[in-house]
């Protein structure tokens, strides 16, 4: 398993829209990439904005590549999603999962 590691800083007033954002409109897109396995968006305040930690998972390059293009390390961010931040990663990161633990009960 192969995690995708991407960042973003927002407002504390665009935050709750671009969490929206990923659950109406990235997410779907995501589920569609066959090897994709599933990701997780945490956020933290810090003084003056909110900044934004998404880590999608998945079953290999190949399937990164289905979804980035060739250019697996560049970042895929819509306009629309680009509207609702103040600066994001231009380049992910990938790392190889070597130790997963997912608890069965979903986050608030």
């Amino acid at each position: 398993m192969i995690a995708r590691l991407w960042s973003a800083r927002t407002t504390p007033a665009l935050s709750d829209s671009y969490l929206q954002h990923f659950e109406l409109a990235v997410h779907p897109q995501l589920r569609r990439v066959e090897g994709f396995l599933g990701a997780t968006v945490g956020t933290r305040p810090v003084p003056g904005s909110v900044e934004i930690f998404v880590t999608t998972y998945w079953a290999s390059f190949a399937a990164i590549d289905a979804f980035a293009g060739a250019d697996h390390e560049a970042a895929v961010v819509a306009a629309e999603a680009a509207a609702l931040l103040t600066d994001f990663d231009k380049r992910v990161h990938h790392y190889e999962v070597a130790i997963a633990e997912f608890p069965s009960v979903s986050a608030p």
